[in-house]
């Protein structure tokens, strides 16, 4: 009798220590890093969660009190159409939503309205590569040709794409005036960039590794490497590694062909509708809907401890255009200022056609401003000028 209840208690014992044991392994196994992903894994943004501390009624009563004010100066008799967010600590201080998605119909923007974010895209397109460089999938200083067999600049590197540092021209320039190069009556993608550049003697505009020029075609081919690597669609890899684990849910890349005419379209200032010409179909550079809170969403996520490791984190908030001795610079997929003081304002701002978009993210306080539209205004990069609320960033109202 005395030896069963011994063995019983072993054997409970056992099966609890093996419970233990098993729930550890689920935990550790939800802790994988990057790097130990198996290689069939793609690298996931994770939300940052509890973030603290919570804003009084106080501080939120008081802060909102003045975007508002900031509000109504910039967008009077609410002209601004689109959205526009303001948070601390993921918590929104202050939204709104105005005017339509199609003037037309007469539909209305709305906290869930996607809107084309025009180069803000490029915070995503460098996110997405980043995670795949922690995942040790991506090296950031490869060459593109690693990658791009047909890529004809063979100095380039990836880390020279995301800074804008690979002397390419701009797609736009090339493919809109010589028809032996592109007819433009053709919607371009981003593989015939790549074999345009390849095959049609397309010259670099300075010497690869020389100097910053900002230039859309370094992020469509940014686009590509995320294709090669993932061995998805660019709108596929996205969508698995940033929007659906963000829970993102009105944010995606536009499927051209079976979306164009779904979407919100965009409007010169005067409301009258931008169409969509040959360029719309190039990815990465742009391309991306979405929305303030999507954005923010995103936005937090980037602090989340999990998104990459700090060696790597610290490269991506330093300026690579260092050639000319100046406040304004361009890190890893994001604009910068840098003032004398030491204070550091990271933005990046969008345009195309008449969406105009604008993210800030104030790292030292934990802000986070956005604001998108669909009618062309210079006004939605007004928003930094509430950076000053937050802390102590030297904007004069004339800074613009």
């Amino acid at each position: 009798m005395h030896m069963n209840f011994i063995k019983r208690a072993n054997i409970l014992q056992f099966i609890l220590l093996l419970l233990v044991l098993s729930s550890c392994m689920k935990e550790k196994k939800i802790e994988l890093k990057d790097a130990e992903l198996p290689k069939d894994a793609l690298p996931k943004m994770k939300p940052l969660v509890n973030e603290t501390p919570k804003l009084t009624a106080e501080y939120l009563n008081e802060t909102k009190d003045k975007i508002e004010a900031f509000y109504r100066k910039n967008w009077p008799n609410n002209s601004m159409n689109g959205g526009f967010l303001v948070a601390k600590n993921g918590q929104i201080i202050y939204e709104k939503y105005e005017g339509f998605a199609n003037i037309r119909d007469k539909t209305p923007i709305t906290s869930t309205t996607p809107i084309h974010i025009a180069s803000v895209s490029k915070v995503l397109t460098a996110t997405a590569i980043l995670k795949l460089v922690n995942a040790k999938r991506i090296g950031l200083d490869d060459k593109v040709t690693v990658y791009l067999a047909a890529f004809p600049y063979p100095e380039a590197t990836v880390r020279m794409l995301l800074s804008h540092r690979s002397g390419m021209r701009s797609y736009a320039y090339f493919t809109d005036r010589d028809k032996n190069v592109w007819d433009r009556h053709n919607t371009l993608t981003n593989q015939d960039i790549l074999t345009i550049m390849g095959t049609k003697n397309i010259g670099l505009e300075q010497k690869t590794g020389t100097r910053f020029a900002y230039c859309n075609t370094n992020y469509a081919m940014l686009a590509l490497i995320i294709e090669k690597v993932t061995q998805l669609s660019y709108r596929e890899a996205l969508s698995q590694m940033i929007f659906k684990p963000l829970g993102m849910t009105n944010t995606f890349v536009l499927d051209f062909d079976k979306d164009k005419k779904k979407v919100a379209p965009s409007y010169k200032g005067n409301r009258v509708e931008i169409g969509i010409d040959y360029l719309d179909k190039v990815y990465g550079d742009k391309n991306i809907y979405s929305t303030p809170r999507d954005l923010l969403k995103f936005d937090r996520a980037r602090y989340s401890p999990s998104f990459l490791e700090p060696a790597l984190l610290k490269q991506v908030y330093v300026g690579y255009s260092n050639e000319h001795p100046g406040r304004k610079n361009y890190g890893l997929g994001i604009r910068m200022i840098n003032w004398e003081t030491g204070k550091s304002f990271y933005f990046h701002n969008g345009w195309w056609h008449g969406f105009t978009s604008s993210y800030i993210t104030l790292k030292d306080e934990n802000v986070t401003i956005i604001a998108l539209s669909n009618k062309f205004t210079k006004t939605t990069y007004a928003v930094r000028k509430l950076a000053p609320l937050f802390g102590d960033y030297p904007f004069k109202v004339e800074d613009e």
